[in-house]
């Protein structure tokens, strides 16, 4: 035996099957709670569906109004939100424990570039050869970055050691 296909979407007409329905009309009015035949009929009347807006409610809502010009609204309002929402990148810094006052201030130039476009910074810090024998002046650094970017992001992630490198996630505020 095959089931029916679902549909996706708001219940419309003859599919909207509880007894009562609290009815809306074309311009927005509040009809009040009448049976469903006689909300089909309206709708039918004005030569528009009758489409269930709310159905969890008690009654549930329905609105008389043209179904197709609906689901296109319905479509262009999702088209909207999906133009409007940004993603957020992870973009990387890489740093040396025994970085520069000037190369710092260009990664720091760069790092407030990605903070301004909304972009999270994984900061590097990568350690070589002896090196590894001072990871308090990796930390010292990082502190250094912490504190210079305290009042554009915040520390999603404090940095920690991980293998030969040292890791700091900042977000922008």
């Amino acid at each position: 035996m095959q089931t029916p296909p679902v549909k996706d979407g708001p219940r419309i007409n003859e599919d909207i099957r509880v007894p009562r329905v609290l009815l809306i009309d074309q311009n927005g009015e509040k009809q009040g709670e009448m049976p469903t035949s006689a909300a089909l009929e309206a709708a039918e009347e004005a030569g528009l569906d009758l489409v269930e807006i709310v159905p969890n409610a008690n009654p549930p809502v329905c609105k008389i109004l043209d179904y197709g010009k609906f689901k296109f609204q319905e479509q262009k309002k999702k088209n909207e939100a999906r133009k409007r929402q940004k993603v957020v990148e992870l973009k990387e810094i890489k740093l040396r424990p025994n970085i520069d006052i000037h190369d710092y201030e260009v990664k720091a130039k760069a790092m407030t570039r990605f903070f301004e476009e909304g972009d999270k910074v994984k900061v590097t810090l990568r350690f070589r050869g002896r090196e590894m024998a001072h990871p308090e002046l990796g930390m010292k650094l990082l502190h250094k970055v912490k504190a210079d970017f305290d009042e554009v992001a915040k520390v999603e992630y404090e940095p920690r050691m991980e293998g030969r490198q040292m890791i700091m996630i900042l977000a922008p505020r």
